[in-house]
C-alpha cells in the first residue's frame, strides 16, 4: 500500500532521470498532474499528459536532458504525511538563489516559489527542485 504518492512520483522522475528515459508513467492525480505543470512551466520536463489506460489513468511526463545530464539534479519532498512543513508568505524558500523551484499547495492552488511570492501566499512546501 502506497501512502505518499506525491513522494513516489517524485522518485520516478528521479530515477527515470538517472536512467535517461525519455518519459516515466506514473498513476494519475489532480495533485501530480498540477506538479508536472509546474515542472513543465519552470522548464525541468519538456510535457506531460495523462493517458487512457481503460481503467483510471496515466501521467506520462516526458523528461528533459542537456548534454546527456538530466536538467533536474535533485528532487526532493519537504512535507511527508507524517511531518507536514508550513510557512507564511514571508517564510518561502529561496532554491539556489532562484535557480531552482519549491512547489507549494496554497489556498490558491499549487504554485511555484515565485508566484506564490507574487500572490503573497503562504502553504504546504511539498518540495524542492533544482
Amino acid at each position: 500500500m502506497m501512502t505518499d504518492p506525491i513522494a513516489d512520483m517524485l522518485t520516478r522522475v528521479r530515477n527515470a532521470g538517472q536512467a535517461s528515459h525519455k518519459w516515466v508513467d506514473m498513476p494519475v492525480s489532480k495533485n501530480k498532474i498540477e506538479i508536472a505543470r509546474l515542472l513543465e512551466e519552470s522548464y525541468f520536463v519538456h510535457a506531460h499528459k495523462v493517458l487512457e489506460d481503460g481503467r483510471f489513468g496515466v501521467l506520462r511526463v516526458y523528461l528533459k536532458y542537456h548534454e546527456g545530464k538530466p536538467i533536474i539534479r535533485h528532487l526532493e519532498r519537504v512535507s511527508r504525511p507524517g511531518r507536514r512543513r508550513y510557512v507564511g508568505k514571508d517564510e518561502i524558500p529561496r532554491v539556489r538563489n532562484g535557480l531552482g523551484m519549491a512547489i507549494l499547495s496554497t489556498s490558491a492552488g499549487m504554485l511555484s516559489d515565485r508566484a506564490a511570492r507574487a500572490a503573497g501566499v503562504g502553504g504546504e512546501v511539498l518540495a524542492l527542485v533544482w
